[in-house]
């Protein structure tokens, strides 16, 4: 048996749930066996009993009584060493808090049924030591590309994933739409709700009162045109839903190249443009915690380098929306 522990409740643990702290510090612990020991008072909060969904603040002492040894879980591979160096070359900015990269198209952010290399499991490779957890900000459609940020800290994580919530961030996107939208400036604001079948499920518009629907509201601007054919748009997705842009502009009858899935045949329009979605998170300007504001932006990745001068789309429009 392990001896009685007192453990200290650190600056980055400040808030975090009880149940959530034993599950970082003990995975082995199962949650029944906690339950357990929260009722009989084996475990306590500066001498005080507590209940599973107590927060926990910074300096507190836990005591972890007595546990019998248990087999671990299985410790996941190492990160190896070809995608350790291709997760450093993704990186564009990193300081204290945070770490952007560059994610390219076609790679995962987190894995699924049939997705085992994503960048949620090559994170380790980024770690300054052993110790630092990174932790995913937010999210990328696999298909797109563009800037993805990390927190390097539980307190980053949750001060940016606040600032994105509570709508204090701007993400700017570059796409190439079908068509020229008209007006070439303005809003689109419609709900959103997931249809179908798990596998063939997708996020459709909706209108009226579904109850499943969530608000979602992006603004878009065009910034050059192709004869009547097509658009290089700048999109800023104020909310920040699944599929929402790719939805959205398909919704209005500009669905975006290479969007197949939302935007049908009318997606592809050939010639010597890939069938590769052409869309890419651009740039993001975030509140960090140490109270700086950061501002980065990720170039594009070569297919759409290719389509922009294939197209004669020059330039940088900088901040396309700087009256929002």
């Amino acid at each position: 048996m392990s001896p009685v522990e007192q453990k200290r409740v650190s600056d980055d643990e400040d808030g975090i749930r009880l149940d959530r702290w034993f599950r970082a510090h003990y995975p082995e612990l199962a949650h029944g066996q906690l339950q357990k020991l929260l009722r009989t008072g084996q475990i306590r909060v500066d001498g005080a009993r507590v209940k599973a969904g107590a927060r926990l603040q910074s300096g507190q002492s836990v005591r972890v009584p007595p546990m019998a040894p248990v087999q671990r879980k299985t410790v996941p591979a190492k990160v190896s060493r070809d995608d350790a160096a291709f997760m450093r070359s993704l990186v564009l900015y990193q300081d204290d808090d945070v770490i952007a990269l560059n994610k390219p198209p076609g790679l995962a952010v987190q894995g699924g049924s049939k997705t085992h290399r994503h960048i949620d499991a090559m994170l380790d490779a980024l770690a300054a030591d052993p110790a630092e957890q990174l932790r995913l900000v937010h999210r990328l459609d696999k298909d797109a590309s563009g800037v993805l940020l990390i927190a390097r800290s539980r307190k980053a994580a949750a001060e940016l994933g606040n600032a994105l919530k509570a709508h204090r961030a701007k993400k700017i996107y570059w796409a190439l739409v079908v068509g020229v939208p008209r007006p070439e400036q303005g809003a689109i604001e419609a709900p959103l709700a997931k249809r179908g079948q798990a596998g063939g499920e997708k996020v459709v518009a909706v209108s009226g009162d579904a109850g499943d629907a969530q608000r979602a509201l992006t603004h878009f601007r065009v910034i050059e045109t192709a004869g009547r054919e097509l658009s290089w748009v700048a999109l800023w997705p104020v909310t920040g839903r699944t599929h929402q842009l790719r939805v959205h502009m398909a919704a209005i009858g500009h669905p975006i190249v290479g969007d197949g899935k939302y935007g049908g045949a009318e997606a592809h329009p050939g010639g010597d443009i890939g069938r590769q979605l052409q869309l890419h998170a651009r740039m993001i300007e975030i509140p960090l915690p140490s109270g700086k504001r950061l501002e980065i932006e990720a170039p594009l990745p070569t297919h759409m380098v290719q389509t922009w001068h294939l197209l004669g789309f020059e330039g940088d429009p900088g901040d396309p929306f700087p009256d929002l």
